[in-house]
């Protein structure tokens, strides 16, 4: 099974995606993509999408998971950052991908074991659970494969 995890951003946005072959999650894939400030918003959204898109074309995920939103101050920020998930979510509706959808605090809960933890704990966990090949530099890179974790650690406890 193959599921394509996403850190909704609107700047940046971290993108996993993540096989479980014999009872064992491999990343196969991740980065964080960023938009430029000097490009229209509706140019930013458009290369989100193309990148969702290019993604599920060449991995073919069945599963989506994605974070769900959580802001406290910036209405601004809120606002583009909806927008940028409402393209994400599309783009996975149109390719017929399950969607999943997880909280902050399910997501410290599934990788760490505690709903308060901080970004180092997570990164942490998410260090010790899965095989990383490479230098990452954004956390959101490091969400994005939590949320896929998540996805695995949910599915199999249904």
């Amino acid at each position: 099974m193959k599921v394509i995890s996403i850190d909704p951003g609107y700047e940046r946005m971290g993108v996993a995606i993540i096989e479980k072959t014999n009872g064992k999650e491999n990343l196969v894939f991740s980065e964080c993509f960023k938009t430029s400030p000097k490009i229209p918003h509706k140019e930013r959204l458009k290369f989100i999408g193309q990148e969702i898109e290019k993604l599920i074309k060449e991995y073919k995920p069945e599963i989506m998971a994605i974070e769900t939103l959580f802001f406290k101050n910036n209405q601004k920020t809120a606002m583009h950052v909806s927008e940028a998930r409402g393209v994400m979510l599309y783009v996975g509706a149109v390719f017929g991908l399950e969607i999943n959808e997880f909280s902050p605090m399910a997501i410290k809960i599934a990788v760490t074991g505690y709903g308060n933890s901080d970004k180092n704990q997570v990164v942490f966990m998410v260090q010790k659970l899965i095989k990383i090949n490479k230098e990452i530099k954004y956390d959101d890179e490091y969400d994005a494969i939590a949320v896929g974790l998540t996805f695995f650690a949910t599915r199999t406890s249904l």
